[in-house]
């Protein structure tokens, strides 16, 4: 009796940890998102909520100061749709030939390859983008300066590919195969079946990828700061490309750390994070019903085919009259009278013919994918290995970074990404042993996943503007390393959720009634059987989260680092070293010193991407086993 009563105690005891644990994931989207709307409310009481959103404005130091952010807000939606109009397209295409036209074993090394470039540092696409593609812009062009709105749109559609690629991929490839059948047997070509079958019968996991390639786009703070020219103007004409602009993400990035604490110029940057995150969170939200209702098997955009034809028409109307007043009537003539000579060339075309054109321009937007891959790492391989020596892995930066070497950012990286993954990752699996093992589908249970969901697409510069208030300046701590530890955690957190949720998912459910039928206990079952089948997938998501964590920069930026040091500390309450930072100061504020700069990124990028071929192997063998 003593003994199950025990064993009674011991199962609620070890489920209550559980329970803990998820908890505090969902507490922490809250807390968060609480604490930065109470922080920027002085700043809606000075000008109000119109006088903030809608004012066209930002003069926070100027004699009379001005707050206004739908400069900053159109600015933000005109790179994001920039980079949608060259991600969308590539993105799909690259989508539908790893889907159906690429062999087994060629799709084996490009899906990786495309995932790699998720994996490059958004430090280190800045920096390709400030050395190559700004430059080439100005080249070409013939413009006084390459840093504008069109090459902030190229950066962030190429860090939105991978995304908008994989997740379109995944939709096309579980269409089931019936569709493809019964298409072909109709006397439908390959690419008629493809066009007007499949894609449509994905087309709701790819509106997923699009809007989730979106919220990427949105919450890049790096990247685009280092390339956009950060003038906060609206473009004249509006669809000047070349003009400079500013987005969300970059203001708190360039100002936060200059700001007195307490003025309102520091409550109106709160009040612009608090924006930047609503507005994150809501296409968080729609990105989590889509996913759900493709789940489920649902449509998502079902409604009669009548009103399909109306708006179809209302938006051609629509997209004349934009490039009409974007390019003037005549261009858009000529624009018109291309298009309707393509369609008429349509259909006079044989079938195999548009079928060898279709797979022409599919097989061309690929290797223009994997080609931007290639120039990125080859850029950066080429000039940064003649940089690398003992001297560079072992000693510390001297005369501003023109000298020595890194070996303190490399420490510091290392000891940032570890301190972060021992938080995060007791808490996260945790988490997710609650919410797969222990949880009923209830109320409860979907508010946890959602703050989850949430947390995973909150912008990574929102956990370094929170740690910046409430650690730093409110608790006292400082810039140090605790600091940037806790924000990384709260950042990668989602991610070992969600991964060992799916890995936890993975275990056939007859291991466990085997188990108990056996007499063992849950918890018995769990430690003994469930977690040893589901250590692979949990690993790789570890994996991944490390990889995420060494590469970040906007996190740690105001809460933990610093240019330089020479020696390395293990105080937690010290500042340290990391090489997103270094690489981002030696690019922005350190004039001639290009070598330290290719020295630096290739560390960076060598780090990271071992990483992540290591969780692709990890994920190679753990699909072979369940095969």
């Amino acid at each position: 009796m003593n003994t199950h009563l025990m064993s009674g105690w011991k199962e609620t005891g070890i489920k209550s940890v559980w329970l803990a644990t998820a908890l505090i994931a969902a507490s922490a989207v809250v807390f968060i998102l609480g604490y930065l709307v109470l922080t920027s409310l002085p700043i809606f009481f000075e000008t109000g909520v119109s006088g903030f959103l809608f004012n066209t404005v930002w003069n926070p130091t100027g004699v009379v100061p001005s707050y206004g952010i739908a400069t900053l807000l159109i600015d933000t939606l005109l790179v994001t749709f920039g980079a949608m109009i060259f991600a969308v397209p590539l993105g799909i295409i690259c989508a539908v030939f790893l889907a159906y036209l690429a062999p087994q074993k060629v799709r084996d090394i490009v899906k990786p390859a495309i995932e790699l470039l998720a994996g490059i540092p958004s430090v280190v696409y800045g920096f390709f983008g400030m050395v190559v593609l700004c430059s080439l812009l100005q080249n070409v062009l013939d413009i006084p300066s390459g840093f504008s709105w069109l090459a902030a749109s190229i950066l962030l559609g190429i860090m939105a590919l991978p995304t908008i690629v994989s997740v379109s991929e995944d939709a096309l490839y579980v269409v089931p195969k019936d569709y493809t059948e019964a298409s072909l047997g109709l006397g439908a070509t390959k690419w008629q079946t493809i066009s007007r079958v499949l894609i449509p019968a994905a087309a709701s996991g790819i509106s997923a990828a699009v809007i989730l390639g979106m919220g990427r786009a949105i919450g890049e703070t790096m990247a685009v700061m280092m390339v956009a020219g950060n003038a906060a103007v609206i473009p004249s004409p509006i669809w000047d490309v070349l003009s400079p602009v500013r987005t969300l993400t970059a203001t708190l990035g360039i100002e936060l750390a200059e700001v007195a604490s307490g003025s309102m110029h520091y409550y109106a940057l709160f009040g612009v994070a608090a924006v930047l995150l609503a507005i994150t969170l809501v296409i968080n939200l729609i990105s989590v019903r889509i996913t759900k209702k493709i789940q489920s098997g649902g449509s998502v955009f079902s409604m009669p085919a009548q009103i399909k034809k109306i708006l179809k028409l209302c938006g051609v109307i629509f997209a004349v009259c934009i490039l009409m007043y974007a390019i003037g009537i005549v261009p858009t003539l000529i624009l018109t009278a291309i298009v309707f000579g393509l369609f008429f060339l349509r259909r006079i075309m044989s079938h195999r013919s548009i079928e060898r054109t279709a797979f022409g321009i599919i097989y061309a937007g690929t290797f223009l994918v994997i080609g931007i891959l290639f120039v990125i790492l080859a850029n950066i391989f080429i000039n940064g290995i003649p940089a690398i020596s003992w001297e560079f892995l072992t000693t510390a930066p001297r005369n501003m970074g023109l000298e020595g070497g890194i070996f303190p950012a490399i420490i510091g990286t290392l000891q940032l990404v570890g301190g972060a993954i021992l938080l995060a990752l007791p808490i996260g699996i945790g988490s997710a042993i609650y919410l797969h093992e222990y949880s009923r589908d209830n109320v409860a249970t979907r508010l946890l996943r959602t703050g989850n969901d949430l947390l995973s697409g909150t912008p990574s510069i929102v956990f370094g503007v929170f740690g910046f208030a409430f650690l730093v300046i409110f608790l006292g701590w400082g810039v140090c390393m605790l600091a940037g530890m806790i924000c990384l955690a709260l950042m990668v957190l989602p991610t070992i959720i969600k991964t060992t949720e799916e890995a936890l998912r993975s275990v056939p459910n007859s291991l466990r009634e085997a188990s108990l039928g056996l007499g063992a206990t849950k918890w018995q079952t769990l430690k003994k059987v469930v977690l040893p089948s589901a250590a692979p997938g949990i690993l790789t998501g570890t994996i991944l989260s490390i990889g995420r964590a060494a590469g970040e920069t906007a996190p740690i930026m105001f809460t933990a680092v610093v240019f330089s040091k020479r020696f390395i500390s293990m105080d937690l309450f010290d500042p340290v070293m990391a090489l997103p930072f270094h690489l981002y100061v030696l690019s922005t504020s350190v004039p001639g010193s290009e070598t330290q700069q290719y020295g630096t990124a290739v560390v960076l990028i060598s780090l990271v991407m071992a990483i992540y071929l290591v969780a692709i192997v990890i994920r190679k063998r753990f699909q072979k086993r369940l095969l």
